[in-house]
């Protein structure tokens, strides 16, 4: 509850604070903030930045809220919530052990004047998923294990970066754009049943590639900058819109974040973070989308959790950045048994000119 209300407090007051002016030159290596902020600057007008970042996400365990649960737990324990239907066991007889996900982004942003900045994003998704299957519809013996894959492009999304104020010192400005569909929600896989069959199925939500609805991006980001050192924060969400094709919404996701940079030697500097994600459940549910494991429930995606990062940053003066970022868990609590985050890794160039 303590690291909750300090970032919270962290945050809140740099976005409403603007203190009184310090120089800094334009080009410092933490002039952004760590790589795995989104839309945290601005530019003038005029200029032009092209960014690629790699984030990689490991997944390994299953919780249920903050306690741990093993596979042969899931297995015997935890209700199917399609129980009653042809095939269907009274409990999650299939269970995930491990997931990964790879993410490469491509942006580019353009300032048509001082006061807005333009962003485009497109991303492309590989996501692989372990599993262990059960034998028959109770007990513990293992019938067997698969992996489930799903790669293409990602959502897409426009936004607008618009510059609220700005001193020698600070700077604060609002984001407000679109998410654009054009990641698939209908990826499929072939997957091993408790009877042993092996049918072709639509994947669960946690595997589709986009959220098939058109939502809402917004932000507020808040920069600070003192001789040698730096902080910042923001706040960024995810709205969704309306159900999609398949009859159903992603939750909302909001992200608090707070960090601070230390400039380690001309072009160089290193930086911490703390971030607060929240994700609301599914609602509505795809009818294609029933099997006996966890990630086939619309109720079981919701999370709450709290990250601590490090990161290294270079900046050289005709306008390459290059920097990298690793996150890892500090407390999560799952709307479960879902599995748990064990790591995030970003790495990211990016060119202005």
């Amino acid at each position: 509850m303590l690291i909750r209300w300090g970032l919270a407090t962290l945050s809140l007051s740099g976005l409403i604070s603007i203190a009184s002016a310090q120089t800094h030159t334009h080009v410092r290596a933490d002039d952004h903030a760590p790589i795995g902020v989104m839309a945290d600057h601005y530019h003038e007008a005029g200029e032009f930045m092209f960014s690629y970042r790699y984030m990689s996400m490991s997944m390994q365990g299953n919780l249920d809220g903050g306690t741990a649960l093993a596979p042969a737990t899931i297995a015997t324990t935890i209700p199917n919530r399609f129980f009653g239907r042809p095939m269907q066991p009274p409990t999650l007889r299939v269970v995930p052990t491990e997931m990964t996900m790879a993410m490469q982004m491509l942006g580019l942003m353009y300032a048509p004047s001082d006061s807005v900045t333009l962003m485009a994003m497109l991303n492309h998704v590989d996501k692989e998923m372990d599993h262990v299957t059960f034998q028959g519809p109770a007990g513990t013996t293992e019938l067997g294990r698969f992996t489930t894959r799903a790669s293409g492009l990602g959502d897409a999304s426009v936004s607008a970066l618009i510059r609220v104020t700005e001193s020698e010192s600070s700077r604060l400005h609002l984001t407000i754009g679109i998410s654009i569909p054009t990641g698939d929600t209908d990826a499929a896989g072939t997957v091993l049943a408790p009877t042993g069959m092996q049918p072709t199925l639509r994947l669960p939500y946690p595997m589709q590639l986009g959220s098939g609805s058109y939502d809402v991006l917004a932000g507020l980001t808040y920069s600070r900058f003192h001789g040698d050192w730096s902080w910042g924060s923001q706040w960024r969400s995810s709205i969704r819109t309306g159900d999609n094709d398949e009859g159903y919404t992603f939750g909302d996701e909001h992200r608090l974040t707070a960090w601070y940079s230390r400039v380690i030697g001309e072009g160089w500097s290193w930086s911490t973070r703390l971030e607060y994600y929240d994700r609301d459940n599914v609602d509505g549910i795809d009818a294609a989308i029933v099997a006996p494991v966890q990630t086939a429930d619309p109720l079981n995606q919701a999370a709450t959790r709290f990250d601590a990062g490090l990161g290294l940053n270079w900046a050289s003066d005709s306008g390459h950045r290059v920097a990298l970022e690793m996150l890892i868990p500090l407390e999560q609590d799952l709307a479960g048994p879902q599995l748990e985050t064990d790591r995030q890794l970003t790495l990211g160039y990016q060119y202005s000119f």
